[in-house]
Order: C-alpha cells, then sequence, then structure tokens
C-alpha cells in the first residue's frame, strides 16, 4: 500500500508534521522530487528540525528512509542534515540513497544565483538552491548520476564535456570565474566517499518491500500550484510536485498508490513570487503572519517572510483537484484564533465576471478576489484534540472549508507539535 501525503498550495502547507505523523505506522518513506530548496519543519521529542533532504521518516528507526530517483541530491546538504540530528540525540536513520539520483553540482547553485543577479527586478524569486539548472541539465542529459560517482574514467570525461558547456555561459553571459574539471572531480571524490554507505538500489528495494506488503509514504515538497505544468507557471519550481509524479520519482506503479492527502492551511501562505490572489498587506499580513506557528511565517530554507492571506477556496480546490486528492488535512486552525471575522475567497472576479474555477495564468494575473465572511471564535485553540471541544464557529469554518474544496478534511492540526491534533471529527 502506498500513501502520497502533497501539498495543496503553494508549499508550507505543514506537511512535515503530518509526514512525520503518518509515517510512525509506515515501513518506507520517499522523498521523491525536488531538493533542499525547501524544508519540512518537525517537532518531536528530540526538538524542533527543518529536513530539506531527508525524509520526515528519520526520526523512527523501524522505518527505511530514501531518497528517489527524482530528487535533486546536494551531497552537503544531506551530510550536514545527518550531522545536525546525531548532535540532537537522534539515533542514525536507516536510509538509502538512490544510485539512480541526480547530483545537485556546485554550479548548478552558482547558475541559479547569476541569473537571478541577471534578470534583476525580473527574477522569479529562486531561492538559488540549484534547482532550475539542475533540472535543466537532468532532461538536456548531461547531469550527472550518483552512480558515475563509482566510474572514475566516465566521471572525468562528463565533467569535461558540462564544464565545456558551462564554461560558455560564465565567460560570455555571467561574466564570472569558468569550471575546472579537475577539481570538480577531486570534490566529488570526497561527496563520494561520504555518501557511499548509503547509495543503493531504491528501486528494487520499493518494489520487494511492496510485494512483501510493507506500507510506503510518498513525501512530496512545495505544493499544487508550484508545479510547472498545472501552477502558476513561471513562478513555480523546476519538478511535478503531484502525487503521480511519485510514480517515477519514487518507482512505483500507478496502481499501488492508493491514498492521496492534500495538506492546506486554514488561511493562505506562500514564498517566491508569481500571483497570489487572497494576499494581505502591511499590518494585516504582518499580524498573521507573526502569529503562524511558532516562529511566525518564515521560510524554512531561506528564513524569507512568507506572503499571507485568506483561505484561497479557489485554489484550494483545485490543489486538491490535480493531486487527485482522497483526503485533507487542515493544519494551523489555532493560528485564526484572534480574528473577529474571517475572510474566505470563494470566487475570482476576472473582466468583470466572477469564475469558481483556478485560470492559466494571464487569467491569473488579472484575478481579484471575491469573499465570504465568517465570524471567528476569539479564543484559544491550540492543542485541542477533541472536535467537540472546538468553538462552534471553528467548526463551522472547517465545514465550510471542506464544502468549498470538495475533498473530505480528514484530520484538524491545532499547534505545530505531534500530538496537538484532531483525528476524527465525527467522533470524540
Amino acid at each position: 500500500m502506498v500513501k502520497a501525503i502533497v501539498g495543496a498550495n503553494w508549499g508550507d502547507e505543514g506537511k512535515g508534521k503530518i509526514t512525520d505523523m503518518f509515517a510512525e505506522t509506515s515501513d518506507v518513506v520517499i522523498r521523491f522530487q525536488g531538493g533542499a530548496n525547501a524544508g519540512h519543519t518537525i517537532i518531536n521529542d528530540y526538538g524542533k528540525f527543518a529536513l530539506h533532504l531527508l525524509p520526515s521518516g528519520a526520526f523512527f528507526p523501524h522505518i527505511t528512509n530514501i531518497i528517489g530517483n527524482g530528487v535533486a541530491l546536494n551531497i552537503s546538504a544531506l551530510i550536514k542534515e545527518l550531522s545536525t540530528l546525531k548532535a540532537a540525540g537522534v539515533p542514525a536513520p536507516r536510509l538509502i540513497v538512490s544510485e539512480r539520483c541526480q547530483i545537485l553540482m556546485p554550479y548548478h547553485v552558482q547558475l541559479d544565483t547569476y541569473e537571478e543577479e541577471r534578470l534583476s527586478d525580473r527574477q522569479f524569486g529562486s531561492t538559488k538552491s540549484g534547482i532550475a539548472p539542475f533540472y535543466s541539465d537532468k532532461y538536456a542529459k548531461v547531469g550527472i548520476q550518483v552512480c558515475e560517482l563509482f566510474d572514475e574514467a566516465l566521471l572525468r570525461e562528463r565533467l569535461k564535456t558540462v564544464c565545456g558547456i558551462k564554461n560558455v555561459l560564465l565567460e560570455h553571459l555571467y561574466h564570472k570565474p569558468l569550471l575546472d574539471p579537475i577539481k570538480l572531480f577531486d570534490e566529488l571524490m570526497v561527496s563520494r566517499d561520504q555518501i557511499a554507505p548509503y547509495v543503493g538500489d531504491a528501486l528494487g528495494f520499493v518494489k520487494n518491500a511492496l510485494a512483501e506488503g510493507k506500507s510506503v509514504l510518498l513525501e512530496g515538497q512545495l505544493g499544487s500550484l508550484k508545479d510547472p505544468d498545472f501552477g502558476i507557471y513561471p513562478f513555480t519550481t523546476s519538478s511535478s510536485t503531484l502525487a503521480g509524479f511519485g510514480c517515477i520519482g519514487a518507482g512505483v506503479a500507478p496502481g499501488d498508490i492508493s491514498e492521496v492527502i492534500a495538506v492546506t492551511k486554514a488561511y493562505s501562505s506562500a514564498v517566491g513570487a508569481g500571483d497570489f490572489v487572497s494576499e494581505l498587506f502591511g499590518d494585516e499580513a504582518q499580524e498573521l503572519r507573526s502569529r503562524g506557528g511558532d516562529a511566525g511565517e518564515y521560510g524554512a530554507t531561506t528564513g524569507r517572510p512568507r506572503r499571507v492571506g485568506w483561505f484561497d477556496a479557489v485554489a484550494s480546490r483545485y490543489g486538491c483537484r490535480v493531486q487527485g486528492a482522497t483526503g485533507v488535512v487542515l493544519t494551523a486552525i489555532d493560528v485564526l484564533g484572534y480574528l473577529d471575522e474571517i475572510k474566505v475567497c470563494t470566487g475570482y472576479e476576472i473582466d468583470g465576471k466572477v469564475t469558481e474555477d483556478f485560470p492559466v495564468t494571464p487569467l491569473l494575473n488579472r484575478a481579484k478576489p471575491v469573499y465570504t465572511v465568517l465570524p471567528g471564535w476569539k479564543t484559544n485553540i491550540r492543542g485541542v484534540t477533541s472536535y467537540k471541544e472546538l468553538p462552534k464557529e471553528a467548526k463551522d469554518y472547517v465545514d465550510f472549508i471542506e464544502s468549498q474544496i470538495k475533498v473530505p478534511i480528514i484530520l484538524v492540526s491545532t499547534g505545530p507539535k505531534r500530538h496537538e491534533i484532531i483525528r476524527d471529527r465525527h467522533g470524540s
């Protein structure tokens, strides 16, 4: 059985906690796309952690964690994460890095940074983690696979070829220092020694685990609206953020995925550029941002202040739809307890007409929010674990969102910690 945990929005929905929670009852947890450009925040008995590459099952000794072939593998970032866990007293996780995974190279980060500098005020809001250059190289077939680290003659030839290509850009477009393939090779030999204990046949392991009836959890990064096909292109990431890509990035068959759990916040937040119809500004935005989570709404990777706004039912319904969500987890509802009234964006006005359908980017640029206003509950519900203990207004808010997104809300998170969650809306 395979279950996927994915984001319904722009990312930053609170997937780390939810993946951590579902991981506890899983045998295998797989990161299937993205890289160290975004983080999942997890709070547990060991402390607070922002995982960027390690799967969220890393805190459970019974779980095999897999970095799948769809991931942009920054080896130095992964080794740093492992060291951080060790320093905090976390037992070494069981980890397999797919031999087919491709390596995010130092020049990917450099090229990402240089391109954002060149674009100036037209930039895409990149985290400058090298993600776009990495995936460009992967699909141009000039990327470096982990398995190639163990064939030195092949690796030298591949580096010579790719440096020739990159140096043309560095010299004539960016006017930056050129790459040295010999130096890169030496650096990769160090990386090879660091990563070697973890490298393995991830595909074979997953196929065998499924044949034995094991429970597999797919962990997605970012959310539906950052998908390069169905998101707010071009202000997206460079790998597919959809559960369906888990079949490719982790090596599971489409028929193996039995559940797709989409995570969405009780309000909206995003990092990076692109249209955000229900966005708030000024003091109103800063108040919501400062109350979001334990440390406020700031990116787990970049530390950038997140853009925040009212819950966008149009975007969230669309996000759930493209994910093929079978259930939804609503997070951070406790954050809204200070408000007298709460707005929900239930439609977009585009060129004088109101639509409830999420549009393509050129139309999204012209969209204005249409709001429905609901009463707030004006009380602290942080840590409530029984649905019947929620104020009526909070229950009504959950019910209203469920009616808008048209997917059952199966869990309601009332805080960032593991136990701060309502598991049964219709029981206790």
